[in-house]
């Protein structure tokens, strides 16, 4: 990646990413807070903002906003996560400055109308009852509550019936105020794009943007529990988590290969042990999240109602397996579909422009693609071990399951498989 990178006298950090094959362009404005950022009784605002903010400005007409990105056949979009928000589009490189100006009007001048606001309190109250029937979806929430009890980190993004409800104008707006700040926001434009242009035109649309920096999120306790919702469901949704590290930790990539190689493919040891060898599941995986000051190795699978009283010992049983014997041939096998991951990546304007956001907000910098590969290719099988028998000697994990559970074993069984680097956890 060519990246070149301004910082405008508001703060603004402007990166460019030219992809000079293409004929399209991808622009974004990534904001430094999201989920995280909220305190209780404005739980889910964040992500009602990014509703908002689409459905009309002092200029434009929530109709207007949608017919002038598709008139010239571009796409507009935005998502919370619970550390930022991202509000993209992707268009035609001729289309370019229409993209940011629309974007530049949805981040400085939205009106928040009330009827708007009432409207859309209803399609947000929809979504949380959608999300309510997607148990898959669901039971991630509830295993971020086990992991975070009591903290912004373990809310859910869209928020609560009760919350969202309440929501004001003046809610959305103090939210805004506080956190929208161009010392806290970063501009990408990937694809069809040209530094010095996109410069210009962020100066003339962003320049309005509020100086400073949005106040920092609580700091994430990782306490661990165990949050459980017996339900008539077809199959158990059933997760579990433990202690990861921030994106900045040396340890980040062994956690990547130690997930990768335990739950990331068919070739991993949860989905032959547990799909392959025991027939137990249908769907199996584990994962790797990072924030900006820890993270969590966590495992999902999807099992039947007598199943799944086995999964904790087989989930536990592979974990310590890993953790003693694993191979040079099974890391430089999970090595290989992280590097794989990586570069293919490289090939969407969307997910350079991503990475390229989280980096800036992880390390201050964009890493070069063969520094990224080259951490990526020093984690060794005493590393991966290493960090196995770290997250092994975790006193309190978390467990999370929806559905017909009844013969799921207690937190307490499941965390005594746990606590000792060197424990073997099928006792």
């Amino acid at each position: 990646m060519n990246v070149e990178i301004t910082k405008l006298s508001n703060g603004l950090t402007v990166v460019t990413d030219p992809m000079p094959q293409l004929e399209s362009a991808f622009v974004g404005v990534w904001v430094n807070a999201g989920g995280r950022n909220e305190v209780r009784a404005d739980m889910g605002v964040a992500h009602m903002l990014e509703h908002m903010a689409f459905k009309g400005t002092e200029r434009r007409s929530a109709r207007v906003i949608a017919e002038e990105i598709e008139a010239v056949g571009g796409f507009l979009n935005a998502y919370t996560s619970r550390e930022q928000t991202a509000f993209h589009a992707r268009v035609l490189k001729a289309d370019v400055p229409l993209a940011l100006d629309i974007l530049s009007d949805i981040l400085i001048r939205p009106t928040f109308e009330q009827k708007e606001l009432e409207r859309e309190r209803q399609v947000v109250l929809q979504e949380i009852g959608q999300a309510r029937d997607t148990p898959d979806d669901l039971v991630f929430d509830h295993l971020q509550a086990a992991v975070y009890p009591d903290q912004p980190l373990g809310w859910p993004i869209l928020g609560e019936e009760a919350t969202v409800s309440a929501f004001s104008q003046d809610q959305l707006r103090g939210f805004m105020n506080t956190n929208y700040r161009a010392g806290s926001m970063v501009l990408v434009a990937s694809g069809a794009v040209a530094h010095r242009e996109i410069v210009a035109l962020a100066t003339d649309l962003f320049g309005d943007l509020k100086p400073g920096t949005a106040p920092a999120a609580p700091l994430a306790h990782y306490r661990g529990g165990d949050k459980r919702e017996t339900g008539d469901l077809e199959q158990a949704h059933i997760t579990f988590a433990f202690p990861g590290v921030s994106g900045t930790d040396p340890d980040y990539y062994a956690m990547q290969v130690y997930a990768t190689a335990l739950g990331g493919g068919m070739s991993s040891r949860l989905f032959q042990e547990a799909r392959e060898r025991r027939g137990l599941c249908y769907s199996i995986y584990a994962f790797a999240h990072s924030y900006n000051d820890g993270g969590l190795i966590g495992i999902y699978t999807g099992t039947g109602e007598g199943e799944a009283g086995e999964i904790p010992p087989v989930v536990a049983g592979e974990m310590a397996l890993l953790a003693e014997n694993a191979t040079d041939r099974e890391i430089a096998r999970a090595k290989a579909q992280l590097r794989s991951g990586l570069l293919m990546g490289l090939e969407r304007p969307s997910a350079r422009a991503e990475s390229i956001a989280t980096q800036l907000y992880a390390y201050g910098r964009v890493l070069p693609v063969a520094e990224v590969t080259g951490l990526l290719e020093a984690v060794d099988t005493a590393a991966v071990r290493r960090v196995g028998a770290r997250v092994m000697a975790t006193a309190s994990p978390s467990l999370a399951a929806i559905g017909p559970i009844g013969g799921l074993e207690t937190h307490e069984t499941f965390a005594r498989r746990f606590g000792s680097a060197t424990r073997r956890a099928a006792e």
